[in-house]
């Protein structure tokens, strides 16, 4: 075996071994990360404050000053 193939096993090696720990760790944190949450997302056109709601509410009241809102739309 020559050098230059050598170099080429080696750096192959290293490069598959990263990938699966990229793959190992992705799956990891897909599957103990926090799962996504269907709330919505409301903030109050009064006083500002940012709060979270059930999915199926269309407008809610403001938790510090009681003002109805629609959610916030990304």
């Amino acid at each position: 075996m020559s050098a230059a193939t050598l170099i080429v096993i080696y750096v192959a090696v290293l490069l598959g071994g990263l990938i699966g720990l990229w793959v190992y760790s992705e799956m990891r944190r897909h599957r103990f990360g926090p799962a996504h949450t269907e709330d919505r997302i409301f903030r109050c056109s009064k006083c500002g404050f940012v709060y979270t709601d059930d999915p199926d509410v269309d407008r809610s009241r403001c938790l510090h000053c009681g003002k109805l809102n629609d959610p916030i739309v990304f």
